[in-house]
């Protein structure tokens, strides 16, 4: 009965996750038809975005260590969602930069990601969520067997890029991405004993 009521509770929270991505971008979109966004949209826009999926990653980060110390294991069952719902901000993140604040100009984009090293961090950090989120379907994820643990691990150098990739983004103000950072740091030391494992993988691998 207990394990029932424990798959129950599990299934709202999973329910919960998708209200919970979701009802901010919701909101965003009223925002933006009713000129809420203050006297330089574009770049709340993106700001709301980028901020968005640091908080979706660190929360995917605390998934994990939570259920294992509540012993709740059927909470891991929030990281799949979870993770889909951190690539599609970041992606609506980079295309509203993308789209908005450079207009689609290719040669520009070039320009920045060669120029700006914080625009370079966001990128290989969409990179990886792209590639976590294409491995998360079923058949792919099967396929790799143990292997998947070992991209997936790559969780942690995302959620590190995401917090450096806000630091050097602001242009004044340090407070805030040093929360974010610092937030970042002690989730992962909370799970030091897998980022030591993810580590050590490779190691054995060659």
């Amino acid at each position: 009965m207990a394990a029932i009521s424990k798959n129950a509770v599990a299934g709202l929270l999973q329910i919960g996750v998708h209200i919970g991505a979701l009802l901010p971008l919701l909101w965003l979109f009223y925002a933006i038809n009713a000129g809420r966004l203050g006297g330089d949209p574009v770049v709340e826009l993106i700001h709301y975005l980028g901020m968005g999926t640091i908080r979706l990653l660190l929360l995917t980060l605390l998934v994990s260590p939570l259920a294992k110390s509540l012993r709740f294991g059927q909470l891991n069952r929030l990281r799949r969602p979870l993770g889909l719902w951190c690539f599609v901000w970041a992606s609506l993140h980079f295309s509203a930069w993308l789209a908005l604040d450079l207009g689609l100009d290719w040669s520009l984009i070039g320009e920045e990601l060669v120029k700006r090293t914080y625009i370079l961090l966001g990128f290989t950090c969409w990179l990886i969520l792209l590639a976590l989120a294409i491995t998360s379907i079923p058949a792919l994820l099967r396929k790799m067997g143990k292997n998947w643990k070992k991209l997936h691990g790559l969780l942690y150098v995302a959620v590190l890029l995401a917090c450096w990739h806000f630091w050097w983004s602001v242009k004044s103000g340090w407070i805030e991405p040093a929360i974010y950072l610092v937030v970042a740091l002690l989730l992962l030391l909370w799970r030091k004993n897998s980022v030591i494992r993810w580590m050590k993988s490779f190691g054995r691998s060659h």
